[in-house]
């Protein structure tokens, strides 16, 4: 996991991707006339980008499309400092409206997700318009622009700038 104590960048990379894959939260963070806020979602990550359903109407989404930007974090609950990791970005949020993209999340969700379900009629295959109409809410996207993976594992305050592209689930090392 190491060469010459430090943690090489394979180790960065798997550490990060295993701790997106394993977290279903992702708190997000804006700021507007009103003040900060921040809310938990549910997430889905493809094709290097997170995606959540929320209201129009929220806190948070008014600001992040009147801001223009966004920020968020996801993290792995820990007990000691020494198991503090998680994820800080900074990005945007814009509202997915291609039909063909949201079915494809929403299938990603439910697979994720189980329990959603059960927010659908019994015996029908599960729809946009019923999720949205149930939940008054619609599919947005947030786009890290910047990324950092933090890592106490690896010492107190590691932390590991990560290079991300939305359209490859890759991760490395910005320059490389």
């Amino acid at each position: 996991m190491t060469a010459g104590g430090k943690p090489t960048s394979e180790a960065w990379r798997t550490a990060a991707l295993t701790l997106i894959q394993s977290e279903s939260t992702l708190t997000l963070a804006t700021a507007g006339q009103s003040g900060p806020w921040s809310a938990p979602v549910y997430f889905v990550c493809l094709d290097g980008r997170f995606f959540f359903f929320s209201s129009p109407e929220s806190r948070h989404i008014r600001q992040a499309t009147t801001a223009g930007e966004a920020s968020a974090s996801l993290f792995h609950q820990a007990d000691t400092w020494q198991d503090l990791r998680g994820i800080q970005m900074a990005g945007t949020i814009e509202r997915i409206r291609s039909v063909s993209l949201s079915m494809k999340v929403l299938a990603t969700y439910l697979k994720r997700f189980p329990f959603t379900r059960s927010f659908f009629p019994e015996n029908t295959p599960p729809d946009l318009d019923t999720f949205f109409s149930t939940f008054k809410a619609r599919l947005y996207a947030f786009t890290p622009a910047d990324m950092y993976y933090v890592d106490n594992r690896f010492g107190f305050g590691s932390r590991y700038r990560v290079c991300w592209k939305a359209g490859t689930p890759a991760i490395g090392r910005c320059g490389d």
